[in-house]
C-alpha cells in the first residue's frame, strides 16, 4: 500500500512538472515590454533588443515567407522561426528576443517561445 502511495504521488509530481508553459506560473517571468508598439519604439531608437522578453498579439501570419513562419505584428515586426510557432492571428505570445536584423525597413527577429 506504501509503495501505492508512493508512486501515486510521483506520478502527479511528474505531471505537474510537465505541464505546457501556459499552465504554470508566468509571474517568474520578467516581460521587458508589454506591448509589440513599445518594443518597435525601442529598437527605433537604438537599444539592443536581443535576450529581451517581449508581450504582443499576432496580426498577420505568414507560414510560408521567405524566413520561415512569420508573425507580423507591430507597423515592422516580423517575428520568424523555423518551425510551427502554434499560434494564429489573434493570439498573444510571450518570446525572449534571440536575433534581431533589420531588412528594408522591417525587423527580422528570431525568439525563443516562453
Amino acid at each position: 500500500m506504501r509503495k501505492l502511495i508512493l508512486l501515486s504521488l510521483l506520478c502527479l509530481l511528474l505531471v505537474g512538472c510537465n505541464l505546457p508553459s501556459s499552465q504554470k506560473k508566468s509571474s517568474s517571468i520578467k516581460v521587458d515590454y508589454e506591448t509589440a508598439e513599445d518594443f518597435e519604439t525601442a529598437l527605433n531608437s537604438g537599444i539592443d533588443g536581443n535576450g529581451k522578453v517581449v508581450t504582443f498579439t499576432v496580426t498577420d501570419f505568414k507560414p510560408d515567407s521567405a524566413f520561415g513562419y512569420n508573425l507580423i505584428t507591430g507597423e515592422h515586426l516580423n517575428f520568424c522561426s523555423s518551425s510551427h510557432p502554434g499560434a494564429q492571428i489573434g493570439d498573444t505570445m510571450t518570446v525572449r528576443i534571440t536575433g534581431i536584423q533589420s531588412l528594408l525597413g522591417s525587423y527580422i527577429i528570431t525568439y525563443e517561445k516562453l
